[in-house]
């Protein structure tokens, strides 16, 4: 499997144009990613993920405009966005009406991330669009902390961004989708963390 450098992002983000599926290192671990735009990639992603078909993936924005444009953002949202991305969490929100429904299997929420690293940034700006993002590994299986362990475990990738990651920790899930919020994956930030941030005037 070729192994890309930093300083070759548009060769990697023609291989995302191309329906194609890359692993790129992110601040919590390492993940693997294709283009919302690419049915063929998420199919890609479900097969080396060996991930139920019914369970969507995340999706990592290069910024808040980006975010805004795929999802309904409400104050609660806004304020944990402003406060901790980029950075090691991710939010669940409805989904804008718009997406094509294949985008989150037909749900009405969504979860996002937002790109950590300016390398991660400018590849998703390049591609135009979002990235499905999920963690590099097996459902279920430990996450893959090298890129060794990725070209051992997931094979069937069409390229990998060098780099490495910091927190080795997966990132915290929280869902913004009702009028508390309620965490889904304890991570890097805490529960404690996020409130103080929503009580800021």
């Amino acid at each position: 499997m070729k192994r890309y450098t930093k300083n070759q992002i548009k060769e990697l983000t023609k291989i995302l144009k191309n329906d194609g599926v890359i692993s790129v290192p992110t601040d919590t671990v390492f993940g693997i990613c294709g283009s919302i735009k690419s049915k063929k990639a998420q199919e890609k992603l479900k097969s080396i993920k060996e991930r139920p078909a019914s369970k969507p993936f995340p999706i990592m924005c290069a910024d808040i405009d980006q975010i805004k444009s795929i999802a309904m953002i409400d104050n609660k949202s806004e304020k944990i966005i402003r406060e901790f991305m980029p950075g090691p969490i991710t939010i669940v929100v409805r989904k804008n009406s718009q997406l094509p429904e294949y985008i989150n299997n037909g749900k009405e929420t969504i979860a996002i991330r937002m790109a950590t690293s300016n390398k991660l940034k400018e590849l998703i700006k390049i591609l135009g669009c979002p990235v499905f993002m999920t963690s590099a590994n097996k459902s279920g299986e430990e996450v893959c902390k090298n890129l060794e362990d990725i070209e051992k475990n997931c094979p069937d990738l069409d390229g990998m961004l060098e780099g490495k990651v910091s927190f080795g920790q997966a990132s915290t899930i929280v869902d913004c989708t009702s009028n508390e919020i309620k965490i889904l994956r304890k991570g890097p930030i805490s529960e404690d963390e996020i409130i103080r941030a929503l009580n800021k005037t």
